[in-house]
């Protein structure tokens, strides 16, 4: 690795450190049915989200949920304290696409229909207001 690009890594690992995120890869939906339920919860308070994807109906809010709750564990284990109602929100939620299996089924006369099988990647942030403000 040269040495410009050791630095740029340097300086990623460190400003990864102060954010707080949880990812989710290899979801076996596809990113559009993803894209539905972060959009529901994108910038909400982290206790109105949760409660949110607790009584949506979608197979990807369960998913989510869990994914959530990771997020705030990592930020309450990195500050060492629990986080308390109205002090996180989402700050950052994003879908993307991940590998496609690609399945064929049978169709008439001899033909084969192509079937492709999607899966998301997802990555959620939590922060609290003020470091969401300083960020902008």
């Amino acid at each position: 690795m040269g040495a410009r690009k050791k630095i740029s890594a340097e300086k990623r690992k460190e400003a990864l450190k102060t954010m707080y995120f949880a990812k989710l890869q290899n979801v076996p939906t596809s990113p559009r049915k993803m894209r539905l339920v972060a959009d529901m919860i994108r910038g909400m308070e982290v206790n109105k989200a949760l409660g949110v994807l607790k009584f949506s109906t979608k197979e990807a809010a369960a998913r989510l949920e869990k994914l959530l709750r990771s997020a705030i564990a990592n930020w309450e284990q990195k500050n060492e304290r629990k986080a308390e109602s109205g002090e996180l929100f989402i700050t950052k939620i994003y879908v993307d696409g991940g590998a496609t299996l690609k399945r064929m089924r049978p169709a008439p006369q001899g033909r084969g229909y192509r079937i492709r099988k999607r899966s998301n990647h997802v990555t959620l942030f939590v922060g609290s207001k003020s470091n969401n403000e300083d960020q902008n």
